[in-house]
């Protein structure tokens, strides 16, 4: 299989602050056939597309700007039945918040390790273990006691 092979039409929402490495991923993604909202950096903006526009999956920093924090949002958005993958530099930070998160994508990181990694994590949440999962990405598998994931077939 193509590493490059996606679900066509499937939504991301990237809250990133710094706005460079946000647009090269956006681009790579797109040409990779994923639907990706207007790209933001903080908090109440992201979560306004993610109710207007119920992405399939959020990548998310940790750090974001101002006073933002990217653990809280992947809380408020995992309410709204919306996976999030952290993507940062930070490395003990997304391990410590992994119940409201998917996983982690640690920078530096490739576009095309991220292209794989949303990849993988799409067909993960469909119960599909087809693809290998990509080298740098953690996946954090919930705990036995944890509620059910929202179906997000």
């Amino acid at each position: 299989m193509d590493p490059k092979t996606t679900e066509r039409g499937r939504t991301l929402l990237i809250v990133e602050d710094d706005v460079l490495p946000a647009m090269a991923l956006r681009d790579e993604l797109e040409d990779a056939g994923y639907r990706v909202l207007d790209l933001t950096g903080r908090h109440q903006e992201a979560l306004a597309a993610a109710r207007a526009d119920k992405p399939d999956l959020a990548l998310v920093n940790i750090q974001l700007h101002g006073h933002d924090d990217g653990i809280a949002l992947a809380g408020d958005l995992k309410a709204l039945g919306i996976p999030t993958l952290y993507i940062s530099g930070q490395v003990n930070r997304p391990r410590s918040a992994d119940t409201v998160a998917i996983g982690s994508l640690p920078k530096p990181y490739s576009t095309l390790d991220m292209v794989l990694a949303v990849n993988y994590l799409l067909a993960h949440l469909k119960g599909d273990e087809s693809l290998p999962r990509p080298a740098a990405l953690q996946v954090f598998e919930p705990s036995p006691d944890a509620a059910p994931a929202p179906d997000l077939v």
